[in-house]
């Protein structure tokens, strides 16, 4: 494969990441004093029930095992959290107001606990304080576009810095553990060899893939023989891709096109989709998979890769505005298995075939990223983002990793035939 240090493209104008008005300070007064000390009553319950300890100011914490939570400004650590909730939390870890030893561990273990961390009377009353997504973050064709680039066109160098030589944003798939006995890169490899051959892909196979991330998948499905019309919103992800499918020989068997997946036509043999579900929003997934039906031949197969969550949290939280949406993916939304499927049933002539589940292996795959961001920081830093978005990085790597490492986070490979005609 052509080097990726001759391949990667900056954007000509890389994203100030430090102007974020909402960190700028934090709320104070009576409301705030009120709030806080609510707060503080909650996270003790909240941290004897979670297994941690919370520790103010630079004092030692105690060595017993559990998981620490280090606050270092306890007033605007409590204002933030009591004004914000979980978007105050992150907002918290990004200024600098706490940390921790093993910020993974900590995660883990309030993500384990998550249902239970807030008292059932508030769970009750979480439509009334909690905020509400932006109007603007909804996924209709006119505002997709601006939500994709907000986070894939931030520089193709600054994912470089930490995904493997195939430029793989999704979960690898390992084989047995021990993970360590394999390289990112063989994993990442597995992962896509597996979603081409549930989909069936060969020699003449019309397949379109929905989501370009950089191209590898394309590329290895027209090392197999396919025609590919893969379809991305990022700009920046679809020069790399065309530069990588050159590189790679192929460009006469892949176009790469920037293209709403909704105004996509003509007819496939395969459909597949990694890891692009999580954008649409819950309010498209039936237009989604309306999509790939009509797109797909009578007996056609679509493999779905999809980072899921419970039913019932799901449910709970799909009209709420987190800190994720806020600062890494606007108008994301992620599904439950049983959503899909009630969706496919409903809107579709499709039929699953096989759900493979391997959030252990996505809790690999970002322990990965995490570490080599970490140890890439300088190069980050390099290319114009600041400590600040570093710390907001860091934070959204070791979220993530601790949701599936604690089970509340799942990802899923779907195969799904269309009924023969």
């Amino acid at each position: 494969m052509t080097s990726l240090d001759t391949m990667t493209a900056t954007p000509t104008d890389v994203p100030d990441p430090s102007h974020w008005p909402d960190l700028a300070d934090y709320p104070r007064g009576l409301r705030a004093d009120v709030q806080a000390a609510v707060v503080r009553r909650l996270l003790d319950a909240a941290a004897k029930r979670a297994g941690v300890n919370v520790v103010e100011g630079l004092d030692a914490y105690p060595l017993d095992g559990r998981p620490v939570l280090v606050i270092y400004r306890p007033e605007e650590f409590f204002a933030r959290v009591g004004s914000d909730g979980l978007i105050g939390f992150g907002e918290a870890w990004q200024t600098g107001a706490w940390s921790s030893p093993d910020v993974v561990a900590l995660l883990t273990a309030l993500a384990r606990h998550l249902p239970e961390l807030v008292p059932p009377f508030l769970q009750r009353l979480r439509h009334a304080y909690v905020a509400r997504p932006p109007v603007a973050h909804r996924n209709e064709v006119g505002n997709t576009r601006s939500n994709i680039s907000a986070h894939y066109d931030l520089s193709n160098d600054l994912f470089a810095s930490f995904l493997d030589p195939t430029m793989s944003y999704s979960s690898a798939l390992f084989t047995t553990a021990p993970f360590d006995q394999q390289t990112l890169e063989q994993a990442q490899s597995r992962k896509i060899d597996r979603i081409l051959n549930q989909a069936r892909v060969g020699e003449g196979t019309r397949l379109l893939e929905i989501g370009t991330g950089w191209g590898e998948l394309a590329i290895r499905a027209a090392q197999r023989g396919a025609e590919v019309l893969s379809v991305t919103l990022s700009a920046e992800q679809q020069h790399l891709a065309r530069t990588m499918a050159h590189a790679a020989g192929v460009d006469d068997a892949v176009r790469i096109e920037l293209c709403d997946y909704r105004e996509v036509e003509g007819s496939y043999d395969a459909v597949v989709s990694v890891e692009m579900i999580e954008a649409v929003g819950h309010q498209y997934w039936p237009t989604y998979f309306a999509t790939i039906d009509k797109l797909l031949v009578p007996g056609g197969r679509a493999v779905i890769q999809a980072i899921t969550m419970p039913h019932d949290r799901m449910l709970a939280t799909q009209s709420t505005w987190t800190w994720i949406n806020k600062y890494i993916f606007p108008g994301g939304f992620l599904p439950s298995v049983q959503a899909m499927d009630e969706v496919v049933a409903e809107h579709t002539s499709l039929q699953r075939l096989e759900d493979l589940a391997f959030g252990l292996h996505y809790a690999e795959t970002l322990r990965r990223w995490r570490e080599r961001f970490i140890a890439k920081q300088e190069r980050v830093m390099a290319l114009g983002f600041d400590e600040t978005f570093c710390r907001t990085w860091e934070f959204y790597l070791a979220y993530s990793e601790a949701g599936f490492a604690a089970g509340y986070l799942d990802v899923h490979q779907l195969t799904l035939q269309k009924e023969d005609a």
